[in-house]
């Protein structure tokens, strides 16, 4: 196994982890992580040695689902029902589950741009300048991305209970 296929089996589980956190569902998520690694291997001669191979799939894995989003808004989706009753059923232990499905529910809710630099900043671990590498935007766009984001979090999870102006004052 060549040293850049080592390098990009060890981001595989990094990869997956955003990408179930970006769509929402595991089949669509191994599908983007898979094209993801199709797109790594076909380009591999377009990475640098000596860069950061992370932030090169991780901006691949992003394009990868940005460009699905804007497929699927062209084309529009349809969902069979059998695909979403396990999404509809209720699991017997709640109470973390149920704190799950409402950050689940607020992540949503939250525009794109915000989400993507929580979950980069946040569940993958990435320092500010990587999301910005990541993302095509500067590190300042991140850093606001993620107050706004992180305010809207608090907001939509009831966690938030006066304005920060008021916390300030």
């Amino acid at each position: 196994m060549s040293e850049f296929a080592r390098f990009v089996e060890a981001e595989i589980p990094r990869l997956r982890r955003y990408a179930r956190a970006l769509t929402r569902d595991a089949t669509q998520a191994d599908d983007l992580v898979q094209s993801c690694l199709l797109r790594a291997i076909a380009k591999q001669h377009l990475w640098q040695p000596g860069t950061d191979l992370r932030a090169w799939l991780f901006t691949i894995l992003h394009n990868q689902h940005v460009n699905n989003v804007r497929r699927g808004v062209r084309e529009g989706t349809a969902v069979p029902v059998e695909d979403m009753a396990a999404a509809l059923t209720v699991e017997a232990v709640a109470g973390d589950a149920l704190q799950l499905r409402d950050l689940e529910r607020a992540l949503a809710q939250l525009p794109a741009e915000q989400r993507q630099v929580i979950l980069l900043v946040g569940l993958e671990g990435m320092r500010y300048e990587e999301v910005a590498t990541v993302l095509g935007i500067p590190i300042g766009t991140v850093r606001s991305r993620l107050s706004r984001g992180r305010e809207s979090l608090r907001v939509l999870m009831g966690l938030a209970d006066e304005s920060p102006r008021r916390r300030a004052a």
